[in-house]
């Protein structure tokens, strides 16, 4: 739906013709035109209107566009602007775009680029509002929970406004610490489902044995250890969300059940007769890319496609622009005020090191730098000798000297076989994880914190590559 302000559009076109003619191309579209003529009245019109948009002629009479371009950014005014230009000023649009322009159209003008390129002003400003008007208690740009508003990120929580109110299942993935949870949470505080439960369950966490009866809950007597009735996550998440995270780690044979669940919405607790039917809205993420595993034989196809609906891939935070620093001040602030510290901001050394260290870790990584910072020192400003020596050392050099994130293939044995074949993807994960452990001298639980897992999920890989070893030398 399209309020009063979303409306208000305003042509600023020296050229009558032409500019009757966009108000032609606009007569079916869902907006309020107004025109200005010369430069004077379009600055006139954009303090009466405040429109949601502007569509400015770079060649006035009066005045360069360019002009009304920085007055529109220096004042911070709510509108996007949109520059038109002729096909020998190329040039200007990408100065205009620097200047902070939206978009540029460049002349002749057509109908369907208009309206095409309008329609994203506009919906590129009802979703800057909205960040405003969710701007946490620390003035930082933020969106259910997400604080940033980079690109990568405005994409992302387009797909959560879009996705949010209907009941489609929604599949994300990223690299470990990008906020799968945090998308999951959002996804349900957006829908209509906001004041029901939203129940997570870790598909890696819980042992494989116990995971079926966390889902789905057990009767008093069902195995050994049920001394009680028990509602599971789906019981539980009745009306809300239920949120699967590291779906990929799943058990195959609980696959079929979850598939069942997923299509009926009917399911049975453990040593339960009785089937139960529950109303929930699935969102489930996994930091592996679910195709392959599905190639792999360890996740079902069936399943995948009856999850994988509304795909949402969270950005890695290298590739999240200036939202490193906007999310280190966000958390120094956070944490100074949890342990009484008298942080307030990173000085330009600090800032620099932090924008250009390529975060493998994402915000998890930089979560616990800025807590790290907090608790070992005390100060008003974060000085470069206070960040580790890994992210202090990247401050003196350039971006493009900086490594970046070695994907665990880098630092495999070589994937093709002998024969000019490849290995199984288990195989050559295994012996990542094997040169991880090496490196910690057989330290399992300091191995899981630098392969993002829990030590339970690493013991069980481990046991798992043994019985697959162990059946291959009886095979």
């Amino acid at each position: 739906m399209v309020d009063q302000h979303d409306r208000r559009v305003l042509l600023i076109e020296d050229d009558p013709t032409l500019g009757r003619a966009y108000r032609e191309f606009l007569r079916g579209e869902p907006y309020d035109v107004e025109i200005a003529t010369n430069g004077a009245d379009g600055l006139e019109a954009i303090a009466r209107l405040t429109p949601a948009a502007v569509v400015l002629d770079i060649l006035l009479p009066d005045m360069n566009g360019i002009d009304i371009l920085r007055h529109v950014q220096e004042a911070q005014l709510p509108c996007s602007v949109v520059v038109v230009t002729t096909q020998g000023s190329i040039n200007v649009a990408v100065e205009a775009m620097k200047a902070g322009a939206f978009d540029f159209i460049v002349k002749p003008v057509n109908a369907e680029r208009l309206i095409y390129t309008l329609h994203n002003a506009v919906a590129h400003r009802h979703l800057a509002d909205e960040l405003d008007s969710l701007r946490d208690d620390f003035g930082r740009e933020a969106y259910f929970g997400f604080v940033g508003s980079s690109l990568p990120m405005q994409a992302v929580y387009r797909i959560i406004d879009s996705a949010a109110p209907s009941k489609a299942t929604v599949f994300i993935t990223g690299e470990s610490g990008t906020g799968k949870e945090v998308c999951a949470e959002a996804i349900h505080r957006r829908s209509p489902r906001r004041d029901a439960p939203f129940v997570a369950v870790n598909c890696a966490a819980i042992p494989r044995d116990l995971i079926e009866s966390e889902i789905f809950g057990h009767v008093k007597g069902s195995f050994t250890g049920a001394v009680s009735d028990r509602q599971g996550a789906a019981s539980r998440a009745n009306g809300g969300t239920l949120f699967f995270d590291e779906i990929c780690d799943m058990d195959v044979n609980l696959q079929a059940k979850l598939l069942r669940f997923v299509q009926t919405g009917g399911f049975q607790r453990v040593g339960a007769e009785s089937i139960e039917t529950v109303d929930v809205r699935f969102v489930c993420a996994t930091n592996r890319d679910p195709w392959e595993e599905v190639i792999a034989g360890r996740f079902r196809e069936d399943l995948y496609y009856r999850l994988h609906v509304i795909p949402i891939t969270l950005p890695p935070l290298r590739d999240r622009e200036a939202d490193v620093l906007v999310i280190a001040e966000h958390l120094l602030v956070r944490f100074a005020s949890e342990e009484q510290k008298s942080f307030s901001r990173f000085d330009e050394d600090a800032a620099t090191a932090l924008s250009r260290f390529p975060w493998p870790g994402n915000i998890r990584q930089l979560q616990n730098v800025v807590r790290s910072v907090v608790v070992l020192h005390d100060a008003d400003v974060v000085a470069l000798d206070m960040l580790p020596a890994q992210i202090a050392g990247v401050a003196g050099r350039s971006p493009s000297d900086v490594p970046r994130p070695t994907s665990t293939a880098d630092a495999r044995q070589p994937i093709r076989t002998g024969a000019g074949g490849f290995r199984p993807l288990r195989e050559v994960e295994m012996d990542y994880i094997q040169q991880v452990i090496d490196a910690c001298d057989g330290n399992i639980p300091k191995a899981a914190a630098i392969l993002e897992l829990s030590p339970s999920t690493l013991y069980r890989r481990l046991k798992d590559a043994d019985g697959d070893d162990a059946r291959r030398s009886h095979g």
